[in-house]
């Protein structure tokens, strides 16, 4: 059986609407800066080539961190032989989590910012998550006592699709 077939559950998020605007404020404020600093090297006395690597730096994050965040996406698929999960780019291949592994499983509500900081690839009390944007997700207890967040805004369908193949 060919793995598109296979596929019983596919979510794909990308950072939407004020968490990308978020972002490109975040890439613009940081040229700014570089631009302003660069600027004011430029008018001292000893014009040197610190301003020149400034401006280039600061033009080469803004372009970078406005292309990773075009970019960024998180794809979870449920298959006939487990979850699989990929933060792309970060994650160039799917990573694979075998049902035999978890001792539980629910879709939930949780607080991306009290609960693990934020969105994106992330540490905090409750474990590790994977966020895009929203506030549900699939929380995952491994048998190992290790914790893992997938949001999902079809944390539900997600929960549901892992149950008919369990």
């Amino acid at each position: 059986m060919s793995e598109e077939r296979d596929v019983l559950f596919r979510e794909v998020q990308n950072f939407r609407g004020k968490f990308r605007l978020m972002h490109l404020f975040l890439a613009v404020a940081i040229a700014g800066a570089c631009f302003a600093i660069t600027v004011a090297i430029l008018k001292s006395p000893d014009k040197s080539l610190g301003a020149i690597l400034g401006m280039a730096g600061g033009i080469v994050l803004t372009i970078g961190l406005v292309a990773l965040f075009v970019v960024l996406r998180l794809e979870t698929e449920v298959r006939s032989d487990g979850l699989y999960v990929r933060y792309f780019p970060f994650h160039l291949e799917y990573k694979k989590i075998s049902l035999d592994d978890l001792n539980e499983y629910c879709a939930r509500r949780y607080s991306p910012l009290w609960e693990y900081g934020g969105w994106g690839i992330k540490y905090g009390k409750g474990g590790k998550a994977y966020n895009v944007s929203g506030d549900w997700g699939l929380q995952l207890v491994f048998r190992n006592g290790k914790r893992l967040l997938i949001g999902s805004q079809k944390a539900d369908e997600l929960e549901g699709a892992i149950r008919s193949i369990r």
